[in-house]
């Protein structure tokens, strides 16, 4: 049996131990071969995966046309929480096991979205440049600040998607005195046993949040859920902070909005095409901030998701899959 890593290296660059993954055994007890590549092209795909009965994936995309031509494959695992870059119709229908690795980057996503709230209000990062360069020694005045500052106290923070990172922002927001509402299918009396106000609707929610920040999966129906008619419902001193999946915005209304002032920031950890090697337009719109989808890459949350990557394998080696995603 081998198990093939198509693209090791975004989850473990190297600083996660590697050596759990050389004691696995089948079901005989036998060793099991692990090969591991850092990354893998999609014309390298199918050489590196023909041989493998255990495929795991961050971002190379297993399809229907692959999956026809790999007989010996029987287990997918991908290596993040989303699993949209493998085809689990066909899978399910070849008898192949597809498993996610769920939960593991709650906490770090949910500082993620923090941070960049916290940058666009308070632009700690400029000040203390403006510090290195000189320019509050030669103010006039005791202090120095050349952004405005603002408090986030007594703001409303819509949340689209109340799952776990979605929760656990909420959690943060609310310590932090910002009231919380919600686009969520949790039913309203749960949501005010946790202080949250269930929104009436989507369109009031763009339209009364001070911050809005997207924490909801990528389905047909939330593509482009930000898109011209409703930032033209937010006011133009609300942020928007997108920490979940790039196609959830369309890039260029959001661009247009900030540029124009109908919008006053976006703090972006994902974009539409990642890396944005043909360009995006918010990369020089006004007012956005852009990291490069590392929100999930603390090492604690890397290495919790090795550890439950392992226990998916060694679960399926042992007859009883876990976090399968295709049943």
């Amino acid at each position: 049996m081998k198990i093939v890593f198509l693209d090791a290296y975004a989850a473990n660059p190297g600083d996660i131990d590697w050596s759990p993954w050389q004691h696995l055994v089948n079901q005989d007890g036998e060793s099991i071969e692990v090969e591991k590549y850092d990354r893998t092209a999609p014309e390298e795909t199918l050489t590196r995966a023909k041989n493998a009965e255990i495929l795991l994936t961050n971002k190379v995309i297993i399809n229907a046309e692959l999956m026809d031509l790999l007989p010996q494959l029987r287990y997918i695992g991908v290596l993040a929480t989303g699993y949209n870059v493998v085809d689990t119709t066909h899978a399910s229908k070849l008898g192949i096991t597809v498993t996610n690795i769920p939960a593991y980057s709650t906490a770090s996503v949910a500082q993620m979205a923090m941070a960049h709230l916290l940058h666009i209000t308070l632009h700690v990062g400029q000040h203390s440049d403006a510090v290195r360069e000189g320019r509050w020694q030669t103010s006039k005045d005791f202090c120095f600040w050349d952004h405005p500052l603002i408090e986030l106290n007594g703001l409303e923070m819509g949340i689209i998607g109340l799952g776990h990172t979605g929760m656990a922002t909420a959690k943060i927001a609310q310590s932090m005195g910002m009231k919380v509402v919600a686009w969520s299918s949790k039913d309203k009396d749960t949501l005010e046993a946790l202080g949250i106000e269930k929104a009436t609707s989507l369109d009031d929610l763009f339209s009364t949040a001070d911050v809005l920040s997207l924490h909801c999966p990528l389905t047909p129906q939330t593509h482009h859920l930000v898109c011209e008619s409703r930032l033209r419902l937010m006011k133009p001193t609300a942020i928007l902070i997108n920490t979940g999946r790039g196609p959830l915005i369309n890039e260029q209304d959001l661009a247009d909005a900030l540029n124009e002032g109908r919008l006053y920031a976006a703090g972006l950890d994902v974009l539409d095409q990642e890396p944005p090697r043909n360009g995006s337009p918010l990369i020089t719109a006004r007012n956005c901030y852009i990291t490069p989808h590392i929100a999930w890459a603390t090492q604690q949350a890397r290495k919790r998701l090795m550890t439950i990557a392992l226990e998916n394998v060694k679960a399926y080696l042992n007859g009883k899959p876990q976090n399968v995603v295709n049943q």
